[in-house]
Order: structure tokens, then C-alpha cells, then sequence
């Protein structure tokens, strides 16, 4: 056993230092980044463009219209790892264009897991571009053996892998055959990993260290879990994320499907009727979300729980949203806020102009209750 002595640090404990900018308007930040990818072999020289801003492949937000929606704004989705072949081969074979760009098919690493995705590229070959490798523990010898036989079989693949929180197994994963490494353990709003295991490592100072890893190599990153706000999105990107994966944040939307829920809450004020004072009831419309280790996902797509496991997520319920669009727009509208305030024209230029200052225990303390 060891301690190490240096701070960690998650978003919360940081914010970013406004300097001087040229910048006359938010609307001449670049958001759009391109990028090439080390392990992908192409003869065609495709490569990556768009805004790096990811939905995450859980229940209620890693769907087929979530993936549509933001292929229409330049964004990117990882599908939920449990659509049947046929459902991902009408899918992804309907047409080229921004399904090829812009969405992921996200597997597990079981042969009958690989065995899935034969039958799904065999149809649909070119059209299917990305494919996500999503596991919970991302330090297992199996994950790793697992990349490399899918980079062996097939090379015109761009792999996501993860997850990971530390600079020499987003290396591993990168010499493996990945070509982005997914950061996060236990920063989601709906993982309860930390709580049952005690394993993790804050999000700010693992995406810095991945990310210069990764970087050293020609690969990429994407900062996973434990934004709450658009600020948080941005200090990822300051942090050197090439992508940043959302969750909870684009949960609640009509594309991600799931039961509208209408609660009915007393307001704390009265109104005088012929019978009598009566208390005002205001209508709020919520939608669940769990994470996907959670004995929600597990009785829905498992049969339960394992009687060798515990559950690693909790189910919440999200206020209901409406369409993506304007949970869209107020990302965008923050990061770019931010690129003004740190210099940055572009995106790509945020995490060379940043200086993140620590904030004090005080000041987080009163942060949260607001």
C-alpha cells in the first residue's frame, strides 16, 4: 500500500482565469475541431470533423434519434450497447453521410459481443465507422486482449476504448489498436462506483493526465462523466479532452425516449375559492434515468443482478426537457462564453490558453447549495 501525497482534482475545484482577449462577439469562437486518428487505416484520408461533444450510450440518451438529432447539429452519439443486429444493420445501413461521421455502435468484449458486430459491419461494412468498447473496468487484461483482436480483424475502424483514469493504461489501450481512450470512473450523476468500491480518481486531474499521455502517442481522449453544468463541459476541454461525453446532461429529452412521468407538488401558497382557501398544486413532468450499472439496467437488459455483484448505479429521476435543441444551444452558447473570456478563437486553442486557479473549500461549500 502507498499514498500519493499530490492533490487531485475534480471540476468543482477549479475554475478558469479570464485573460485579455481579441474576441469582439462569442459567435467568432470555432467549435468544430478535425482530427486524425492514429490507428485508423483509410485510403480514402477521412478524418474526423465536428463539435467533439459526445451523448453517452445509456438507456435515455444513446438512441437512434438522440444519434439523428445531433448528427443534424455536427454532434456525436454512442448508441446503447443493446439494440438487436437487425435494428443497427437498418440503422446504419439506410445511408452514408452523418451516421458514418457522427455515430458510434457501442459493444461489450464476449465473443458473442464480437460475434454481434461481425454480423452488423458484414452488412454494412463502410457505413459503420466508429465502434465504442464500453466497459466499466477498463484495466483488465481481457480489455486489452480484447482491442487488439478488434484492431487485428479489422483496421478501417476508428476504436473508443474505455473506461480509464491514468496515463499509462490510456497508453496500453493506444498501443493496444484504440484510437480515442475514454476517461472516467465514477464521476457520473448516476454511478454510484466510488460509494461501493472506494475506486476512482477525480475527473479534472484524470483528464490531464490521459490526455497528455495519449497526446504524446497521436491518439485522443474523451473526458466521460461528471459535467453538471456547461462550465464543467468547458473546463474539460481545458483540461485537454478532445471529446467530452455527456450523460445526465441530455437525459430527459424526447430522443431519448423513455415513460413522462407527471408528478404534482404543493407550491406553499393558497388561493381564496367560495369553499374556502385551497392550496396551489403546480404539475411537473420528470423522466427516469439510471446508470448503466445499475439493477434498473440490469433487470432490463440481464435478468437481474449477479449474485456475485452489487449495483454500481442508482435510478433517478431528470425533469423532463423537451427537445434537444435548447439544452443544445445553451452548451454551446457556455463554451464558447468561455473561449471569450480565456482568448481562445478556437476550440482547439482553449486548453493552451487556459489558467485554471483553485477555488477554497469556502467557496465550494457555498457552490454547491446554490
Amino acid at each position: 500500500m502507498r499514498i500519493e501525497d499530490d492533490s487531485k482534482l475534480d471540476y468543482k475545484d477549479v475554475l478558469i482565469r479570464p485573460k485579455r482577449s481579441t474576441l469582439g462577439s462569442r459567435k467568432d469562437v470555432e467549435l468544430e475541431r478535425e482530427f486524425t486518428f492514429r490507428n485508423y487505416q483509410s485510403d480514402s484520408g477521412e478524418h474526423y470533423r465536428g463539435i467533439p461533444i459526445m451523448a453517452s450510450n445509456m438507456d435515455g440518451v444513446g438512441t437512434f434519434e438522440m444519434a439523428d438529432s445531433l448528427a443534424g447539429m455536427g454532434l456525436f452519439t454512442c448508441l446503447v450497447k443493446n439494440y438487436e443486429t437487425d435494428e443497427l444493420i437498418g440503422f446504419f445501413g439506410k445511408d452514408k453521410g452523418s451516421r458514418t461521421e457522427n455515430v458510434a455502435y457501442s459493444t461489450g468484449i464476449t465473443s458473442q459481443d464480437f460475434e454481434k458486430f461481425e454480423a452488423v459491419y458484414k452488412q454494412t461494412g463502410s457505413r459503420l465507422k466508429y465502434v465504442c468498447v464500453d466497459v466499466a473496468n477498463g484495466y483488465s487484461e481481457r480489455f486489452s486482449d480484447f482491442i487488439k483482436q478488434l484492431r487485428d480483424a479489422y483496421p478501417g475502424i476508428v476504436i473508443i476504448a474505455g473506461n480509464v483514469v491514468t496515463g499509462e493504461m490510456t497508453e496500453e489501450l493506444i498501443l493496444s489498436g484504440a484510437d480515442i481512450v475514454k476517461v472516467g470512473i465514477g464521476p457520473g450523476s448516476v454511478c454510484t462506483t466510488r460509494i461501493q468500491t472506494g475506486v476512482g480518481f477525480p475527473q479534472l486531474s484524470a483528464v490531464i493526465e490521459c490526455a497528455d499521455s495519449a497526446h504524446g502517442l497521436g491518439g485522443h481522449i474523451i473526458a466521460d462523466g461528471g459535467c453538471t453544468c456547461p462550465g464543467d463541459l468547458a473546463k474539460a476541454f481545458a483540461a485537454g479532452a478532445d471529446y467530452v461525453m455527456l450523460g445526465g446532461m441530455l437525459a430527459g429529452h424526447d430522443e431519448g425516449g423513455g415513460e413522462i412521468i407527471t408528478r404534482y407538488f404543493k407550491t406553499g401558497e393558497v388561493r381564496k375559492t367560495d369553499a374556502g382557501l385551497e392550496d396551489l398544486v403546480e404539475e411537473r413532468k420528470f423522466v427516469n434515468f439510471y446508470g448503466m450499472s445499475s439493477k434498473a439496467a440490469n433487470e432490463k437488459h440481464f435478468g437481474g443482478l449477479k449474485e456475485y455483484r452489487s449495483s454500481e448505479g442508482r435510478e433517478i429521476q431528470v425533469p423532463y426537457r423537451g427537445k434537444i435543441e435548447n439544452t443544445i444551444q445553451n452548451l454551446l452558447g457556455g463554451v464558447r462564453s468561455t473561449c471569450t473570456y480565456a482568448g481562445a478563437k478556437k476550440l482547439k486553442w482553449l486548453s493552451k490558453c487556459t489558467t485554471f486557479v483553485k477555488t477554497s473549500e469556502q467557496f465550494n461549500s457555498v457552490f454547491a447549495d446554490h
